[in-house]
């Protein structure tokens, strides 16, 4: 795996922390340069020094919900290496309320981050990768982009939105030799659980079970750069637990899981 990513010029988004800087130090390690990209300058320098390359790694801070920004921000990624051969999307958020009790805001502002943010950032790396007739859009969505349970309406919604939308893409790019792979994550040990929205926008603030119990990131981080060096469609990214079973089952037995799904409340 380590001449799979030997000079590629890999961009991460959400590289701040969780799966975003596991995946940085993975790569880094594996001889990739890098582009980090969050909101938190700060951290994301943090991040920088820790990698094995840090000089092969450049900070551009990024802001996803300035869709308008996005355009100028990937000009500049480019600038960074003169060019860009991986693009990981992995910023977002995740939401825990009910239905009957979530804002329309709140749902608009999962669904501007999680969903129409990377289709924007997408478009603006496409004509790059067209250009060159090579590239790798690595997309990170979720269990919940291919199930749906409790108190998770929008994120659910923004991930199965991504499935459709890089399933297109991939059928409309694979004759320019340009790849699509998406991650669907299980439980992954991070702080995503203390960033999550509820019903009003404001953040949950604690640790979920699920999540402490979870695989670590670093091991997730080398889950991913196996799916991507093999060029996989998608993958599941985690522990095999009731996570995969709920994927198989979906696949297999929907009416079952559909049945089941009231009984699974986050916890």
């Amino acid at each position: 795996m380590q001449n799979a990513f030997n000079d590629k010029i890999v961009w991460i988004t959400g590289a701040s922390s969780g799966i975003g800087e596991a995946l940085a130090y993975a790569f880094s390690s594996a001889g990739a340069k890098l582009i980090l990209s969050s909101r938190r300058a700060e951290e994301l320098e943090r991040v920088r020094k820790a990698c094995a390359n840090p000089d092969m790694v450049r900070v551009i801070r990024l802001d996803l919900l300035d869709i308008a920004g996005l355009a100028d921000r990937t000009q500049q990624a480019l600038a960074a290496f003169g060019r860009i051969d991986i693009l990981v999307h992995n910023g977002g958020v995740s939401q825990r309320s009910l239905v009957a009790e979530t804002s329309l805001g709140v749902q608009r502002q999962v669904m501007e981050l999680d969903y129409f943010s990377y289709v924007a950032l997408t478009q603006a790396v496409l004509p790059h990768f067209e250009s060159r007739k090579a590239g790798h859009f690595v997309v990170v969505s979720s269990v919940m982009g291919k199930i749906g349970t409790p108190m998770r309406s929008a994120y659910a919604a923004a991930k199965h939105a991504l499935h459709g939308f890089f399933d297109c893409l991939r059928a409309e790019v694979a004759a320019q030799h340009i790849k699509v792979t998406v991650l669907t994550p299980g439980y992954i040990r991070t702080n995503i659980s203390q960033h999550v929205v509820t019903k009003n926008g404001t953040p949950l603030g604690k640790s979920s079970q699920n999540v402490d119990k979870g695989l670590a990131a670093d091991k997730a981080a080398s889950q991913i750069l196996r799916a991507v060096a093999k060029g996989k469609f998608e993958a599941y990214i985690g522990k095999l637990g009731p996570e995969k079973m709920a994927l198989i089952v979906n696949r297999w037995a929907p009416g079952f899981l559909f049945r089941m799904a009231p009984k699974l409340v986050p916890k």
